[in-house]
């Protein structure tokens, strides 16, 4: 296990340059299992849970050529069903939580697919309804014996169907499903993020028959066969939206490069209302060095509540970044998780820093800002999963003293060299 050791303190100035998002590829990889044509990406993060696909995919039989620095060429043309039998297939399928989106493209294309319950951040229960049920309407069956999940369709039709949520991996599971089902498919209730209309957009490049993307109704003209394609990840709006809050806990002046600032929806926005400056400059954002940020509240001077959205509403995987954030603001905020249950129990480790929380329940925390009377002290901690991780991060490079992070194997699954690239602009992060 390894360790950050973080000396804090230390004003950073710089540019940060947001790697290819995260959840975006683990949709993306798995849509290259729909062709035997060659698929081409770029912008692919160098993170454990993408490299961790990237792998499973070789193993599966794809042919996995890197081209570039972030660019791969990918080609399924003989894909080795078999080894979804074996025990390393079981063993590198279930310590990642994207392995389940490889149903979708394989019951399209192979009419069966299987793989071990998932893995992934311990953050709560994350059920996997949304997906199974999906198959069911497209006239696949689906069986659990305690150890895999499988799925099975010689003859996938399309049909209509009421998501139970708008899940972003269900809704890009069963959507990969029915781009090859005979006849409409009709999903409503589908997740609009970001990533899942950069998939559909490649899906139809490959000759797909999807519309209506980018709204929660999405309809999908089944076809017999797709082809190739090139295809380049936006930036990673949680990267981007950690560097924000990163800058102004930290009092420092930080440039964000070519944002995609148009695809970020409301995340400039929350973090404005937390007091934060920052301006566009074409495609970049810049943040000042903030001596002081100051919470709004509501036009009725009611307490702010930052609380958690399916598409266009704030995403959750900020959430912790936005709670970190506030600590050091003028003001008092409510943080409601509402996805996840377990995500805000890294809060006691801000609190033994000397940030003033209280945790009303697994779902809400109330943050009263220290508005920089004191600062927070350096500790010993472990990361619990990958946004707690930075924002434990961001907390120890604001705090006076020497903070350990221990466990930042979860935050290399999320965030591309990150000690290296804070150190670049005056952080010190030392990697043990």
């Amino acid at each position: 296990m390894s360790s950050f050791k973080i000396t804090g303190g230390r004003q950073l100035k710089g540019e940060l340059v947001p790697q290819g998002a995260k959840n975006e590829a683990l949709q993306i990889l798995c849509a290259v299992l729909l062709t035997k044509e060659p698929v081409t990406i770029h912008n692919i993060p160098n993170i454990r849970d993408v490299n961790q696909l990237i792998d499973l995919l070789g193993d599966l039989g794809v042919w996995v050529t890197k081209i570039g620095e972030s660019s791969y060429r990918f080609q399924a043309s003989d894909v080795n069903l078999e080894h979804m039998e074996t025990e390393a297939y079981k063993r590198k399928a279930a310590a990642l939580r994207g392995s389940v989106m490889l149903l979708g493209p394989m019951l399209a294309r192979f009419k069966k697919g299987r793989i071990p319950r998932p893995g992934g951040d311990k953050i709560g229960r994350r059920r996997l309804d949304t997906h199974f049920l999906g198959f069911e309407k497209l006239g696949a069956t689906f069986h659990y014996d305690g150890d895999f999940y499988r799925v099975e369709g010689d003859h996938l039709k399309g049909a209509y169907m009421l998501l139970d949520e708008a899940s972003v991996t269900g809704t890009a599971n069963v959507l990969m499903a029915a781009v090859m089902a005979e006849g409409t498919t009709t999903i409503y209730n589908a997740a609009c993020e970001p990533y899942l209309q950069q998939l559909s957009k490649m899906l139809n490049r490959m000759g797909a028959k999807i519309s209506g993307v980018g709204s929660n109704l999405l309809t999908i003209e089944g076809v017999a066969e797709l082809g190739g394609t090139e295809h380049t990840m936006l930036p990673d709006m949680i990267e981007i939206g950690s560097f924000i809050g990163m800058a102004a806990m930290t009092q420092s002046e930080i440039t964000i490069k070519n944002c995609r600032i148009p695809e970020l929806g409301i995340i400039p926005d929350t973090f404005k209302r937390l007091g934060i400056q920052m301006e566009f400059r074409g495609d970049d954002i810049f943040v000042p060095a903030q001596e002081r940020y100051t919470i709004e509240t509501f036009l009725d001077g009611g307490m702010m509540t930052v609380a958690d959205a399916p598409w266009p509403g704030f995403t959750p995987d900020l959430l912790s970044i936005v709670l970190v954030t506030t600590v050091q603001a003028t003001g008092t905020v409510l943080i409601h998780q509402k996805m996840f249950e377990s995500r805000l129990f890294f809060v006691d480790k801000l609190i033994e820093m000397g940030a003033q929380i209280i945790l009303c329940d697994p779902h809400r925390a109330t943050v009263v800002g220290l508005g920089r009377q004191q600062q927070l002290k350096g500790i010993r901690m472990s990361s619990p999963d990958i946004r707690a991780g930075v924002a434990l991060l961001i907390a120890a490079l604001s705090a006076s003293g020497t903070s350990i992070i221990d466990n930042i194997e979860q935050i290399d699954r999320g965030y591309q060299n990150i000690d290296t690239r804070l150190n670049a602009i005056g952080a010190e992060i030392i990697r043990l």
